[in-house]
Order: C-alpha cells, then sequence, then structure tokens
C-alpha cells in the first residue's frame, strides 16, 4: 500500500522520497531543489478523455477502422525510460516540430485495485500529482506511437504527490501551462468525460492498478509546443507547480561528458 499523509516529494540526492508537510515542502521547493519522480510504479496516460479533444476530430470518430467514438478508455503506456522529475532538462528531438507540453492531472494509485465501483474509487487513491505528459506534435491519436511518446524523459511527474485528503475537488481543478514565464494556455480537469472515479471504475474493469502507479486524466486539447531553450511551468489547483527546460541534443551530450 501507498499511504500519505502530506507531500511526497524526492529532491535528488536524497536516497528516497520523503512524505513532507505542506509548509517543508514549499520552503524546498523554493530553494530550487530539482527532484526525482515521487513515485516509480508504471503511468498510463488516457487520450480522448477532453471533451474540446473528442469535438475537435469531428466527424473523423465516425470513419474506418473505428466508426463510432471509443466506449472504453484509451490508454498508453509510458515507459520507465521516459520518467523524470521537477526542474528536467528534456531533449528537444527536433526543433521545428518542437514537443508538445500536455499538462495533466495525475491520478496515484494507493492499493490494489481491480473492478472497483465508482462510488469507492476514493478509497483506491493515495494523492494527485502534476504530469508533463510529452509527445512530438502528431495527429494520428488512436494509435499513439511510441516513437512520439516514449523518449527519455517524456513523462516529468512531480515535484509532490500530494494526499488525496488535500485535493477536496480534483474533478473541478485550474490547469495552466506557461513557457518563459508567460501564460499560454488555460483549461481545467471540469472538461474530462470520464471523471476521476469513473476512469478508475472503467479502466480496472479490464486492467488492474498497484499500489504506485499513476494513472492521468488525460491532457486537453490544444496544449502548447515547447522548443529549444524554453522552459514551461504547469500548474493544476493548489499542487506545487512542476518545471521542465528543454535543451538541444548536442547541449545534452555535453553535459554527460
Amino acid at each position: 500500500m501507498l499511504v500519505l499523509a502530506d507531500h511526497l516529494l524526492h529532491p535528488e540526492g536524497d536516497p528516497l522520497p520523503r512524505d513532507v508537510d505542506a509548509r517543508t515542502a514549499a520552503a524546498l521547493l523554493a530553494r530550487g531543489v530539482a527532484c526525482h519522480a515521487p513515485v516509480r510504479g508504471a503511468v498510463y496516460g488516457t487520450l480522448l478523455n477532453d471533451r474540446a479533444a473528442l469535438e475537435a476530430l469531428g466527424d473523423a470518430v465516425h470513419a474506418a477502422p473505428y466508426k463510432a467514438p471509443p466506449k472504453a478508455p484509451v490508454l498508453y503506456l509510458k515507459p520507465r525510460n521516459t520518467l523524470a522529475g521537477h526542474r528536467a532538462r528534456v531533449v528537444v528531438p527536433d526543433d521545428a516540430s518542437g514537443v508538445e507540453v500536455g499538462a495533466s492531472l495525475g491520478i496515484v494509485i494507493g492499493r490494489t485495485a481491480t473492478r472497483i465501483d465508482a462510488n469507492r474509487a476514493a478509497e483506491y487513491i493515495a494523492g494527485y500529482t502534476l504530469v508533463a505528459d510529452l509527445s512530438v506534435p502528431h495527429a494520428n491519436v488512436y494509435r499513439p506511437s511510441v516513437r512520439l511518446r516514449a523518449r527519455d524523459g517524456f513523462c516529468v511527474i512531480g515535484p509532490a504527490v500530494v494526499a488525496a485528503c488535500h485535493v477536496a475537488t480534483p474533478d473541478d481543478l485550474a490547469i495552466e501551462v506557461a513557457l518563459n514565464g508567460a501564460k499560454v494556455f488555460t483549461a481545467s480537469t471540469a472538461s474530462s468525460v470520464r471523471k476521476v472515479a469513473q476512469l478508475l471504475a472503467d479502466v480496472t474493469d479490464f486492467m488492474t492498478l498497484s499500489a504506485g502507479d499513476v494513472i492521468t486524466l488525460g491532457v486537453r486539447h490544444g496544449s502548447p509546443v515547447a522548443h529549444v531553450g524554453d522552459t514551461a511551468t504547469l500548474t493544476i489547483g493548489a499542487l506545487p507547480s512542476l518545471t521542465v527546460s528543454f535543451v538541444g541534443a548536442q547541449e545534452q551530450e555535453g553535459e554527460q561528458r
């Protein structure tokens, strides 16, 4: 089981994550500390869980081979190589295309969840975190490309997991993304097709989630695109903000030598 009292974060240099109070977490982050991802379970992204994203597809959802909007959650895996933490420096594969910065609410599982009822979903949630679900911009939504979504560092999580008891309204949280200090994107978790409880019920109907796993509520339509030299700051509700910087491949290689 994963049981949280307050804020779970994993500052770089610490051997393990810490569960600290909000004031201590804020003080650590104010000092500019970088963090590892606070959890290391499997991470699943959710596609087409935003009403605007579905509407943008228009008649395409009725075309072959699918011929109808999805009737169950459309998931994709963010593998272990994608995991990164607060203040990560992520390589932009092609600066002409850039990297889409998808700000999503991460639902962190507290105990094994199989075929749970939506009315009891809260019992299985340890807390919530920010997920910068990154991808190379692309139009195909039904067959998520590993090459575009699963590059190193393309799933930045944190800086903290906030215990569920401190997040009263996960289905009505403001989402903001700023690039280089300027707000460029706003949305809300309220636009979700499936709210948190229903998403967990529908997913666990066909697969088991384990303690420490993360499932995202889904990226909102129209997410901004970052390029080399940009720094993105993601905010969802009152959760601690998540910062990601974008660098060129040569710059990253130079750091590793």
